[in-house]
């Protein structure tokens, strides 16, 4: 397995994706024409079956398309170019698996009674939670140009407020 493929295996865990789901996308995301299965099983060194789980998951998460060759009964598969579109996609997914349940159940936890309810700490946890998630969700809708753009103003941003020029001395 190339390195890059090996990358995108150790990337896969961060996406909530397992290893062969992450062997699979990372070639799918860089060759130039679409694989088919049988191409992804012989470039990952993996088996049949873990190539179909690992394709279920990536359509499950809306990281690959299929598309179908002209006189070709096979499916080949796709992923959006743009990686601020895949990580747009990752986003979206990891607050529908993980970040939705748990405010959820916290806001559940917050209804009942205990000393983290009494004082108050369940609900500020839930509220927390769900602005977490609304922010996510709002981030998972938005367009990738507009993420891209919108990650560069915050990473060109000055840190603390403007500093006042001094004056020069006559002297």
């Amino acid at each position: 397995m190339p390195d890059d493929t090996a990358l995108f295996a150790d990337l896969a865990r961060l996406a909530g994706l397992s290893r062969p789901a992450g062997q699979c996308f990372g070639l799918i995301w860089r060759v130039a024409s679409p694989p088919c299965a049988d191409q992804l099983c012989a470039a990952c060194g993996l088996s049949r079956s873990n190539v179909s789980t690992a394709l279920k998951e990536l359509r499950l998460h809306g990281l690959i398309a299929t598309v179908r060759a002209p006189g070709d009964r096979k499916d080949y598969f796709t992923a959006p170019a743009d990686p601020f579109e895949v990580l747009r996609l990752i986003l979206a997914a990891r607050l529908r698996q993980d970040l939705a349940p748990l405010r959820d159940r916290a806001a559940a936890a917050a209804g009942g009674d205990g000393p983290a309810v009494a004082d108050g700490r369940m609900a500020a946890l839930a509220a927390a939670l769900d602005r977490i998630v609304m922010a996510g969700e709002a981030l998972g809708v938005m367009p990738a140009a507009s993420l891209e753009r919108m990650l560069a103003g915050s990473a060109a941003a000055p840190d603390g407020p403007p500093r006042k020029k001094k004056k020069k001395r006559k002297g």
